[in-house]
Protein backbone atom coordinates (compact mmCIF):
# COMPACT_ATOMS: atom_id res chain seq x y z
CA UNK A 1 0.00 0.00 0.00
CA UNK A 2 1.29 3.45 -0.94
CA UNK A 3 1.44 5.56 2.25
CA UNK A 4 2.69 8.67 0.44
CA UNK A 5 6.08 10.17 -0.21
CA UNK A 6 5.77 13.26 2.03
CA UNK A 7 5.13 13.61 5.78
CA UNK A 8 1.79 15.23 5.02
CA UNK A 9 0.68 12.30 2.87
CA UNK A 10 1.89 9.79 5.45
CA UNK A 11 -0.12 11.58 8.12
CA UNK A 12 -3.29 10.81 6.13
CA UNK A 13 -2.78 7.10 6.59
CA UNK A 14 -1.84 7.46 10.25
CA UNK A 15 -4.97 9.48 10.96
CA UNK A 16 -7.13 6.96 9.11
CA UNK A 17 -5.67 4.06 11.10
CA UNK A 18 -6.19 5.83 14.43
CA UNK A 19 -9.83 6.61 13.55
CA UNK A 20 -10.49 3.02 12.49
CA UNK A 21 -8.97 1.74 15.73
CA UNK A 22 -11.39 3.88 17.74
CA UNK A 23 -14.32 2.56 15.72
CA UNK A 24 -13.13 -1.02 16.26
CA UNK A 25 -12.99 -0.50 20.03
CA UNK A 26 -16.70 0.34 20.00
CA UNK A 27 -17.44 -3.23 18.87
CA UNK A 28 -15.76 -4.75 21.95
CA UNK A 29 -17.76 -5.85 25.01
CA UNK A 30 -18.07 -3.61 28.04
CA UNK A 31 -16.10 -2.25 29.83
CA UNK A 32 -13.29 -2.71 27.31
CA UNK A 33 -15.00 -0.65 24.63
CA UNK A 34 -15.16 2.42 26.90
CA UNK A 35 -11.67 2.10 28.29
CA UNK A 36 -9.93 1.36 25.00
CA UNK A 37 -11.92 3.95 23.09
CA UNK A 38 -10.65 6.62 25.49
CA UNK A 39 -7.09 5.59 24.68
CA UNK A 40 -8.00 5.61 21.00
CA UNK A 41 -9.25 9.18 21.24
CA UNK A 42 -5.99 10.27 22.86
CA UNK A 43 -4.01 8.48 20.12
CA UNK A 44 -6.13 10.16 17.45
CA UNK A 45 -5.48 13.58 19.01
CA UNK A 46 -1.72 12.92 19.10
CA UNK A 47 -1.77 11.94 15.42
CA UNK A 48 -3.70 15.12 14.62
CA UNK A 49 -1.16 17.25 16.49
CA UNK A 50 1.80 15.56 14.82
CA UNK A 51 0.39 15.24 11.32
CA UNK A 52 -1.52 18.51 10.99
CA UNK A 53 0.52 20.76 13.24
CA UNK A 54 3.65 21.06 11.09
CA UNK A 55 4.12 22.82 7.72
CA UNK A 56 5.00 20.62 4.76
CA UNK A 57 6.08 21.76 1.32
CA UNK A 58 4.37 24.93 0.18
CA UNK A 59 1.79 24.72 2.99
CA UNK A 60 3.00 27.13 5.67
CA UNK A 61 0.93 27.99 8.72
CA UNK A 62 3.28 30.34 10.53
CA UNK A 63 5.03 29.83 13.86
CA UNK A 64 2.32 31.31 16.09
CA UNK A 65 -0.62 29.39 14.52
CA UNK A 66 1.39 26.16 14.73
CA UNK A 67 2.07 26.68 18.41
CA UNK A 68 -1.53 27.62 19.09
CA UNK A 69 -2.76 24.56 17.23
CA UNK A 70 -0.44 22.20 19.13
CA UNK A 71 -1.26 23.89 22.43
CA UNK A 72 -4.98 23.51 21.71
CA UNK A 73 -4.45 19.83 20.93
CA UNK A 74 -2.55 19.23 24.18
CA UNK A 75 -5.24 21.07 26.13
CA UNK A 76 -7.95 18.96 24.44
CA UNK A 77 -6.14 15.77 25.48
CA UNK A 78 -5.76 17.04 29.05
CA UNK A 79 -9.41 17.98 29.55
CA UNK A 80 -10.48 14.74 27.87
CA UNK A 81 -8.48 12.68 30.38
CA UNK A 82 -9.85 14.74 33.27
CA UNK A 83 -13.39 14.22 32.01
CA UNK A 84 -12.90 10.46 31.65
CA UNK A 85 -11.62 10.14 35.22
CA UNK A 86 -14.29 12.20 37.01
CA UNK A 87 -17.72 10.97 38.16
CA UNK A 88 -20.84 12.01 36.29
CA UNK A 89 -21.97 14.21 39.18
CA UNK A 90 -19.15 16.65 38.30
CA UNK A 91 -21.02 17.98 35.27
CA UNK A 92 -18.80 21.00 34.70
CA UNK A 93 -15.87 18.86 33.50
CA UNK A 94 -17.74 18.29 30.24
CA UNK A 95 -17.84 22.01 29.36
CA UNK A 96 -14.12 22.39 28.46
CA UNK A 97 -14.31 19.10 26.55
CA UNK A 98 -17.00 20.51 24.28
CA UNK A 99 -15.26 23.86 23.84
CA UNK A 100 -11.72 22.60 23.20
CA UNK A 101 -12.57 19.53 21.13
CA UNK A 102 -14.95 21.51 18.92
CA UNK A 103 -12.22 24.08 18.22
CA UNK A 104 -9.48 21.48 17.82
CA UNK A 105 -11.40 19.17 15.48
CA UNK A 106 -12.72 22.08 13.40
CA UNK A 107 -9.26 23.59 13.03
CA UNK A 108 -7.86 20.14 12.18
CA UNK A 109 -10.46 19.68 9.44
CA UNK A 110 -9.55 23.05 7.94
CA UNK A 111 -5.84 22.18 7.96
CA UNK A 112 -6.56 18.79 6.42
CA UNK A 113 -8.60 20.34 3.60
CA UNK A 114 -5.82 22.86 2.95
CA UNK A 115 -3.37 19.98 2.83
CA UNK A 116 -5.50 18.08 0.34
CA UNK A 117 -5.68 21.22 -1.81
CA UNK A 118 -1.88 21.12 -2.11
CA UNK A 119 -1.93 17.71 -3.80
CA UNK A 120 -1.36 17.81 -7.56
CA UNK A 121 -3.36 14.72 -8.45
CA UNK A 122 -6.11 12.55 -7.02
CA UNK A 123 -4.63 9.28 -5.79
CA UNK A 124 -5.42 6.65 -3.20
CA UNK A 125 -3.34 8.69 -0.74
CA UNK A 126 -5.57 11.74 -1.22
CA UNK A 127 -8.74 9.68 -0.92
CA UNK A 128 -7.35 8.15 2.25
CA UNK A 129 -6.85 11.63 3.67
CA UNK A 130 -10.37 12.70 2.74
CA UNK A 131 -11.86 9.62 4.44
CA UNK A 132 -9.69 10.11 7.52
CA UNK A 133 -10.92 13.68 7.91
CA UNK A 134 -14.55 12.59 7.70
CA UNK A 135 -14.10 9.85 10.32
CA UNK A 136 -12.20 12.28 12.54
CA UNK A 137 -15.11 14.73 12.44
CA UNK A 138 -17.61 11.97 13.27
CA UNK A 139 -15.60 10.71 16.24
CA UNK A 140 -15.06 14.24 17.54
CA UNK A 141 -18.80 14.86 17.23
CA UNK A 142 -19.48 11.67 19.18
CA UNK A 143 -17.21 12.87 21.97
CA UNK A 144 -19.07 16.20 22.06
CA UNK A 145 -22.40 14.38 22.37
CA UNK A 146 -21.03 12.25 25.22
CA UNK A 147 -19.77 15.34 27.05
CA UNK A 148 -23.12 17.09 26.57
CA UNK A 149 -24.91 14.07 28.03
CA UNK A 150 -22.83 14.36 31.20
CA UNK A 151 -23.49 18.10 31.47
CA UNK A 152 -27.23 17.74 30.91
CA UNK A 153 -28.49 14.15 31.40
CA UNK A 154 -31.32 13.02 29.11
CA UNK A 155 -30.12 15.32 26.34
CA UNK A 156 -30.51 12.34 23.99
CA UNK A 157 -33.07 9.56 24.05
CA UNK A 158 -32.19 5.85 24.24
CA UNK A 159 -28.62 6.24 25.52
CA UNK A 160 -29.09 4.33 28.82
CA UNK A 161 -28.17 7.11 31.21
CA UNK A 162 -30.69 7.91 33.92
CA UNK A 163 -30.89 10.48 36.68
CA UNK A 164 -30.22 7.63 39.13
CA UNK A 165 -26.83 7.02 37.51
CA UNK A 166 -25.98 10.68 37.99
CA UNK A 167 -27.17 10.70 41.59
CA UNK A 168 -25.04 7.67 42.41
CA UNK A 169 -21.95 9.38 41.03
CA UNK A 170 -21.34 6.83 38.29
CA UNK A 171 -18.26 7.36 36.18
CA UNK A 172 -18.20 8.49 32.58
CA UNK A 173 -17.94 4.79 31.68
CA UNK A 174 -21.68 4.65 32.36
CA UNK A 175 -22.28 6.52 29.12
CA UNK A 176 -23.24 4.52 26.06
CA UNK A 177 -20.37 5.65 23.84
CA UNK A 178 -21.49 3.41 20.99
CA UNK A 179 -25.01 4.84 20.78
CA UNK A 180 -23.84 8.44 21.04
CA UNK A 181 -21.13 8.00 18.42
CA UNK A 182 -23.65 6.22 16.22
CA UNK A 183 -25.97 9.22 16.57
CA UNK A 184 -23.10 11.59 15.77
CA UNK A 185 -22.30 9.80 12.51
CA UNK A 186 -25.98 9.63 11.58
CA UNK A 187 -26.20 13.39 12.11
CA UNK A 188 -22.94 13.97 10.22
CA UNK A 189 -24.34 12.16 7.19
CA UNK A 190 -27.77 13.85 7.65
CA UNK A 191 -29.47 10.44 7.51
CA UNK A 192 -31.68 10.87 10.59
CA UNK A 193 -32.95 7.35 11.40
CA UNK A 194 -34.84 8.59 14.45
CA UNK A 195 -33.94 5.83 16.92
CA UNK A 196 -31.76 8.26 18.91
CA UNK A 197 -33.06 11.83 19.06
CA UNK A 198 -31.92 15.08 20.72
CA UNK A 199 -34.31 16.04 23.51
CA UNK A 200 -33.06 19.43 24.70
CA UNK A 201 -32.47 22.70 22.79
CA UNK A 202 -28.72 22.38 23.41
CA UNK A 203 -28.63 18.85 22.00
CA UNK A 204 -30.70 19.93 19.01
CA UNK A 205 -28.33 22.79 18.22
CA UNK A 206 -25.34 20.43 18.55
CA UNK A 207 -27.05 18.10 16.08
CA UNK A 208 -27.54 20.99 13.67
CA UNK A 209 -23.88 21.97 14.02
CA UNK A 210 -22.74 18.38 13.35
CA UNK A 211 -24.90 18.10 10.24
CA UNK A 212 -23.68 21.47 8.97
CA UNK A 213 -20.04 20.52 9.54
CA UNK A 214 -20.50 17.23 7.71
CA UNK A 215 -22.16 18.88 4.73
CA UNK A 216 -19.52 21.61 4.56
CA UNK A 217 -16.67 19.11 4.76
CA UNK A 218 -18.06 16.97 1.95
CA UNK A 219 -18.68 20.04 -0.23
CA UNK A 220 -15.16 21.40 0.37
CA UNK A 221 -13.42 18.07 -0.25
CA UNK A 222 -15.50 17.36 -3.36
CA UNK A 223 -14.53 20.78 -4.71
CA UNK A 224 -10.84 19.99 -4.16
CA UNK A 225 -11.09 16.53 -5.74
CA UNK A 226 -13.07 17.74 -8.77
CA UNK A 227 -10.61 20.57 -9.42
CA UNK A 228 -7.68 18.13 -9.26
CA UNK A 229 -9.40 15.67 -11.59
CA UNK A 230 -10.08 18.48 -14.06
CA UNK A 231 -6.42 19.45 -14.02
CA UNK A 232 -5.34 15.82 -14.50
CA UNK A 233 -7.61 15.37 -17.50
CA UNK A 234 -6.44 18.59 -19.10
CA UNK A 235 -2.81 17.49 -18.81
CA UNK A 236 -3.38 14.13 -20.48
CA UNK A 237 -2.46 13.96 -24.21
Amino acid sequence: MDWGSTPRQQSYGQLLISCLLVLITFTLPQPWNHRLSSLGYMLMALVMIRGLGNPTGSLQFGTLPRRLFKGLGVAAIAVGLLWYLTPLELRSTGIPVIALWALFSGWSAIRLIRGLAQERRVSDVVLRGALAGYLMLGLAAGLLCCALETIDPASFSNVNLSAQDLAQGSSVWGLNFVRLNYFAFVSLTTMGYGDVTPQTPQAQMVSVAIATAGTFYVAAVMGVLISRLTVQESQQP
